[in-house]
């Protein structure tokens, strides 16, 4: 068993998920129903054993603090270790907003300075995807590297642009990162998965500080690379990031396979996530659902087809739903059609409404006919 500490980066805010990020941080975004897009790297490291973990939070992070306010959801050491949450803070010395991934991490030195573990695995928070982040150690031991990437060949449908991307020699060692190319000469991506030792990380963190520089891996991994050893863990399975609208859709569509939902949900280890207690879908005389995902909490009097259906949703009668995802709370009236859409959280949409997009593009639906009036 290697000891680790487990750091999650969670601050990031995406202009390329539009209205979505505007209220929440990407690492809260829904997924698969009941979860959110961080329960997927907090359920790794616990299964991983990895007992102390810190998010670093920022970027309108009130619903993903309250999301993390309890670590007892996913089991983190109830005596050593635990869930540690940090938003930037104002000291005498620094009055800053994290200004990158290095800049977070240093902003917190104190507490990778006052772990005793030898290992630090640095995840960010916006993947979905299973691992056991042991491998991933006992193979950056045996390399004898001073940092090990995790990354994945992509498809070939796959706009590789907006990744970092990665070339190895025959031995894993990395000879080339480029972050989001203009031209990928390469289709093995890095999943923003990072191991090293903890005592190295502080030293890098440290000189990177001196030097005013502040992003991980700009600064550290493509500025190290011929300095350092630094070796690519190639992962096979299902490994998605949400970086964008049309990866949110995606990625929630992929759930309507059996094969991903079996994959994450039957399969040992479990994902955890913090527990609503709300009663099971209900579905009235009437309705028809078909290949749909439908969390508890839920009243159904239309017809759903090919969608996700967060928590709490109400669907009234002669509603059409196809193709689409809708968030938390959603209230839709009477006689209402909506397809290819995502709708946002608590909206309340109006009866005999119609939300259409054409197929291949998505349409976000932002009403705020307020039915809680205060």
């Amino acid at each position: 068993m290697v000891r680790a500490i487990g750091i999650i980066l969670a601050g990031g805010n995406n202009h390329r998920m539009k209205e979505l990020s505007q209220k929440r941080a990407i690492c809260a975004m829904p997924i698969a129903g009941s979860y959110r897009s961080i329960d997927f790297t907090l359920s790794n490291m616990s299964n991983s054993h990895i007992q102390k973990v810190a998010v670093f939070t920022q970027y309108n992070a009130r619903s993903l603090n309250e999301h993390l306010s309890s670590s007892k959801w996913w089991d983190f050491g109830r005596k050593q270790g635990g869930l540690f949450v940090f938003t930037p803070a104002v000291t005498a010395e620094n009055a800053n907003w994290y200004r990158g991934t290095a800049d977070a991490i240093y902003q917190n030195l104190s507490f990778l300075k006052s772990s005793h573990e030898p290992y630090v695995v640095i995840a960010s928070g916006d993947g979905v995807y299973k691992m056991d982040f042991n491998k991933v150690l006992e193979y950056h031991i045996e390399k004898k590297a001073d940092i090990t990437v995790v990354c994945r060949d992509m498809d070939s449908d796959t706009n590789i642009e907006r990744f970092g991307t990665i070339r190895m020699n025959e031995e894993s060692r990395i000879e080339e990162l480029e972050e989001k190319p203009l031209l990928a000469k390469s289709r093995t991506v890095s999943c923003g998965i990072y191991v090293l030792r903890r005592r190295q990380l502080i030293e890098m963190i440290e000189k990177c500080a001196e030097e005013d520089r502040y992003d991980f891996v700009r600064d550290i991994l493509i500025r190290y690379k011929d300095v350092k050893r630094i070796y690519g863990y190639k992962m096979k399975d299902y490994w998605r990031n949400i970086a964008s609208v049309e990866d949110y859709y995606g990625t929630n569509m992929d759930f309507l396979k059996p094969e991903v939902r079996d994959y994450f949900f039957k399969q040992y280890p479990d994902i955890y996530s913090k527990v609503d207690d709300l009663p099971p879908a209900k579905y009235n005389v009437g309705s028809q659902v078909r290949n749909s995902l439908m969390a508890s909490g839920c009243i159904v009097n239309g017809v759903v087809e090919n969608s996700v259906i967060f928590k709490k949703c109400y669907i009234g009668n002669n509603c059409v739903i196809r193709n689409s995802i809708i968030l938390n709370d959603v209230y839709i009236g009477d006689n209402t059609r909506i397809e290819n859409c995502i709708v946002e959280s608590r909206d309340t949409i109006r009866a005999n409404s119609t939300y259409t997009e054409e197929p291949g593009r998505i349409r976000i639906v932002v009403e705020r006919n307020d039915r809680y009036v205060i």
